[in-house]
């Protein structure tokens, strides 16, 4: 075949993605073994049925054909009033756009902001497309990790010194992915006054907002950000629907309107019948508070089973889906760890450095199982654990 084009073909570099742990407990348990799966972040329960229902009536109510680009009037409405809760700032449905899911709100986000040779900050850890959408907008990145020791939680001095003359934006997510650390007002202060000193765009991942605990800070809300602030927000994980593929972009009213020309060049739209059911979730909150609640008492119950177990230590995890554990003190390497669990005890996990170094010698355990299951990954932990031997060098 004639050549690809560099731009496609540079996206996903050659060599190991870190998910080979996953794929080898996904094809096992597909085989018939008894796997545990706390590798990836779906829910392990269905959309609520409110939701379900509202896209059936809407699908037989005939709305089967073109929507608008940014995306239909009701939906921008509902997603307005979600951006303003999630934010803290009133937000207009002239300031959201519709895209199919939270990947490609930040994607949209990233082409929106950087031109091709332009640079940006990724904080670590981080979710696994962040580096990638940045190389597909033809950009160059630096990763700045946040210390395992400190919460997980970013540092403006190391920000500071990754700046460059070209830097154009920031990436953060809160609550994180894979971490769960919710980052703090203080943190998110220091970060914003750096984009105010350096006229940067910060492009803030919101997906988790619900399934904090304490307060969530969006750096929306803070001094002289909602104008360089593009925050990428989701009904995935707040409304339990990874599969329908729905997410928003907010920001300044004069971005959102040139955003507008992506869309006509990408997505040309969304589903009809789609959109009205997610406007409908969206301003009835279905699902919203149960799912919250439910992955708070599973953070619980793994936090609990899990404390006071020989070296393996908590870090991040007040929010989201996950749990992160140092492992360092039974076996610093962290995949070398996760490939034994598997093979001793049939559970799958991510290992830290999957999301950058700052994660190195962690394991990211997903909540995405029931209560049982979860409580028997942690007493198969605990075993691994205290009986685990490493290997001499």
């Amino acid at each position: 075949m004639p050549r690809p084009s560099s731009r496609i073909s540079g996206i996903v570099p050659s060599g190991k993605d870190g998910w080979e742990v996953h794929s080898a407990a996904w094809a096992r348990k597909e085989a018939g073994e008894d796997i545990i799966m706390l590798s990836v972040g779906d829910h392990d329960f269905d959309t609520p049925s409110q939701t379900i229902e509202a896209c059936v009536t809407a699908v037989r109510g005939s709305n089967h054909h073109y929507t608008p680009l940014p995306g239909l009037p009701r939906l921008r409405k509902a997603m307005a009033a979600a951006s303003s809760a999630c934010t803290g700032v009133e937000t207009t449905p002239d300031q959201v756009i519709a895209t199919p899911g939270g990947q490609a709100a930040l994607y949209a986000a990233v082409q929106a902001v950087l031109d091709q040779g332009d640079h940006a900050i990724v904080v670590a850890p981080y979710y696994a497309t962040y580096p990638n959408t940045f190389s597909a907008a033809g950009a160059s990145f630096t990763v700045v990790e946040t210390p395992a020791e400190d919460g997980f939680q970013p540092r403006a001095d190391m920000i500071r010194a990754a700046l460059k003359p070209n830097t154009r934006a920031i990436l953060i997510n809160t609550p994180n992915n894979p971490t769960g650390a919710v980052y703090s007002r203080d943190r998110l202060e220091q970060l914003a006054e750096i984009c105010r000193e350096h006229d940067l765009w910060l492009l803030s991942d919101e997906v988790y907002w619900t399934l904090g605990s304490g307060e969530h800070v969006s750096p929306r809300s803070l001094p002289g950000m909602a104008e360089r602030t593009l925050v990428i927000n989701s009904m995935s994980k707040s409304h339990g629907m990874t599969g329908w593929r729905m997410g928003w972009l907010t920001g300044p009213q004069e971005m959102i309107a040139l955003l507008t020309n992506l869309n006509l060049v990408t997505t040309y739209g969304l589903p009809a019948f789609i959109s009205i059911a997610c406007a409908e979730a969206l301003e009835n909150r279905y699902g919203v508070n149960d799912i919250a609640e439910r992955y708070a008492a599973r953070r619980t119950i793994l936090l609990d089973a899990v404390r006071g177990m020989n070296n393996v230590s908590v870090r991040g995890s007040e929010g989201g889906m996950y749990v992160m554990l140092d492992i360092t003190d039974v076996e610093p390497d962290d995949e070398k760890f996760a490939w034994a669990f598997l093979d001793k005890e049939n559970v799958g996990v991510m290992p830290g450095s999957s999301f950058g170094e700052a994660a190195a010698g962690h394991i990211r355990i997903s909540l995405c199982q029931p209560e049982p299951v979860l409580r028997e990954a942690a007493a198969r932990l605990r075993r691994f654990a205290s009986t685990y031997r490493r290997e001499a060098a």
